[in-house]
């Protein structure tokens, strides 16, 4: 049986690849990624799978049983994109397509949620057997902040009292990695999220205790928070994407509290805590 990971030399995408070669034998294992040669590291067959070109993805899926379908990073394009892949894979005989979709997609007002919900319709048009893990946020969106909040002294964002309850990328790699080397879960979504809520003041409290530095955190208006960000050099409408999303976050769109993520990996989630000490050590 073949796993097919797409995006593998992604952040996501290497530590799945890693995690799934300590439970199944690395020749089952093909990174299908745009450059083959930037996944020669990963120590897996690499095949040529470019989202915006259809012809290669029919053959890169040739002999595949299981499809690992990472959403693809370029928000705008990733709809057109993952219905490609999707009916590749049917055209190929995929057996099986897990997907990584957005935490409550369906009720989010993230602007992502859009592109998430059509590709899990296209999924359940295809008729293939699949399963949908709804990932919550990485702790290390945030955490990446945390060089410039050390520099500028205060974490800003506006996400106000908004819980969050984000898990490390690597719980949600583990969480597909548990997916596609066991049966039951076809036709599930799977809500995953992090055990423990913080709000962005939590957050500031613990890059604070962690570093005896005060970094309080500031909350912003959305548009001033996207001017901050464009003035840091993020194109403008990154900056309004990541902004927007804080609003979302402050709504609770980034909350849930099933604990799915830590019952399917079969330990507690990794704490916010562990995360930030490990972006202080870098």
């Amino acid at each position: 049986m073949k796993i097919g990971i797409t995006g593998a030399t992604g952040q996501l995408g290497r530590i799945v690849v890693n995690k799934l070669k300590e439970k199944v034998s690395a020749d089952t294992i093909v990174a299908l990624v745009r450059t083959p040669e930037k996944a020669a590291d990963l120590g897996v067959e690499a095949r040529e799978a470019d989202y915006d070109k259809p012809e290669t993805l029919t053959k890169a899926l040739q002999g595949i049983d299981t499809l690992l379908l990472i959403s693809s990073s370029e928000v705008g394009k990733r709809a057109t994109q993952h219905k490609n892949i999707i009916k590749a894979a049917k055209q190929a005989g995929v057996k099986r397509i897990v997907y990584t979709s957005l935490l409550h997609a369906d009720t989010s007002s993230l602007s992502l949620a859009g592109e998430h919900l059509a590709t899990e319709a296209a999924l359940r048009d295809a008729g293939i057997p699949y399963t949908i893990l709804r990932n919550g946020w990485y702790h290390e969106n945030y955490t990446g902040s945390i060089p410039g909040a050390l520099a500028g002294g205060a974490f800003i964002g506006s996400a106000g009292e908004g819980k969050i309850a984000s898990a490390a990328r690597a719980d949600y790699a583990e969480a597909a990695v548990a997916v596609l080397t066991s049966e039951g879960h076809q036709g599930k979504i799977y809500e995953l999220a992090g055990d423990e809520a913080y709000t962005l003041s939590d957050l500031a409290a613990e890059i604070s205790k962690q570093t005896g530095k005060d970094i309080p955190y500031t909350n912003l208006p959305e548009a001033e928070y996207a001017g901050a960000l464009t003035s840091f050099g993020l194109p403008e409408g990154l900056a309004q994407a990541i902004a927007g999303w804080d609003v979302s976050a402050s709504r609770g769109d980034l909350f849930d509290d099933s604990r799915e993520l830590s019952k399917m990996i079969g330990r507690p989630t990794t704490p916010m805590s562990a995360t930030v000490a490990d972006t202080l050590k870098k």
